[in-house]
């Protein structure tokens, strides 16, 4: 492990200060189940740990069906995933948080860590893009928003500068006759990272599809969206055709690698079926909306 400080940050301002003043060998420190690995392991040079799990705001979890889900960066799993709003509302978002690690690991992960840590098969990332979720983010040159859709620049690699941080993910409200899903597929239960996982977000109007979002993830080096599957699915009756079409524009988008985990082969025919298979089960809530 690297020797290192720590501070405990008690507003958002606060922090933004202690990263600054920490430069780019300062880290904001939530859940830690990631960067914490990463410092031991010496992956990341970090001097300074700014804990931000004490700030209010990072801590809160709102619901308006007006406004949508706020989820604040230093929520843990175990509270998205067992909040009755999310259940109900968010469900691809309450599959993809329940899956990460074990009971320990949901007791200290967050949406924001996920997030932050920018990986290729993060579990929570396609969810959050396809429900069209925004990152608010501090910084010394103030606050933005970013849409997590483009948050990820590459493995490990992201939109942040230094001395910012995530404050929260907002997710709008689903239309009436909206439905998603989220799936992953993983080759054993004590292999806990994704092959590939995806998620879908759609509306119906009858069974023609009004409006789709489709993100696959440990496809390529980041998690992508996929329009084509979206445009194959959208001013369309659903049908096996259109699905169908959907699955194959997701394989045809994808740009996997072989690793231990699968290869190229695998990956792309489990793009087309997870694709398919979210997509089904999302008309199927939509149906139910």
């Amino acid at each position: 492990m690297q020797a290192l400080k720590y501070a405990r940050a008690t507003s958002i301002d606060d922090a933004v200060r202690m990263l600054r003043e920490g430069g780019d060998t300062a880290r904001a420190l939530a859940g830690g189940t990631d960067v914490i690995v990463q410092a031991r392991e010496r992956r990341r040079v970090i001097d300074l740990f700014v804990d931000i799990k004490h700030i209010p705001d990072l801590m809160a979890l709102e619901y308006d069906p007006r406004r949508g889900l706020r989820v604040g960066a230093a929520v843990p799993l175990y509270q998205i995933y067992g909040n009755a709003d999310v259940q109900r509302v968010y469900p691809a978002l309450r599959a993809a948080t329940h899956v990460i690690g074990g009971k320990a690991i949901q007791g200290r992960a967050t949406l924001g860590g996920n997030l932050g840590n920018s990986s290729p098969a993060a579990d929570s990332i396609p969810a959050m893009m396809a429900l069209d979720g925004i990152a608010e983010i501090a910084g010394p040159g103030g606050r933005r928003e970013v849409h997590v859709d483009v948050f990820c620049t590459g493995p490990g690699r992201n939109v942040l500068e230094p001395g910012e941080f995530i404050v929260a993910l907002r997710f709008p409200q689903p239309g009436a006759h909206s439905g998603q899903a989220w799936e992953r597929f993983i080759p054993r239960n004590e292999m806990d990272i994704a092959v590939v996982n995806a998620a879908c977000a759609l509306t119906l109007s009858g069974e023609t599809v009004s409006a789709a979002r489709i993100a696959i993830g440990a496809v390529a080096p980041t998690t992508i969206m996929v329009p084509a599957a979206a445009e194959a699915l959208v001013g369309r009756r659903l049908s096996d055709e259109t699905v169908a079409a959907a699955g194959a524009a997701a394989k045809a988008t994808a740009t996997p690698i072989d690793d231990m985990r699968g290869t190229v082969r695998q990956r792309k025919h489990l793009a087309d079926v997870l694709v398919q298979r979210v997509i089904r089960a999302a008309a199927e809530r939509a149906r139910a909306n």
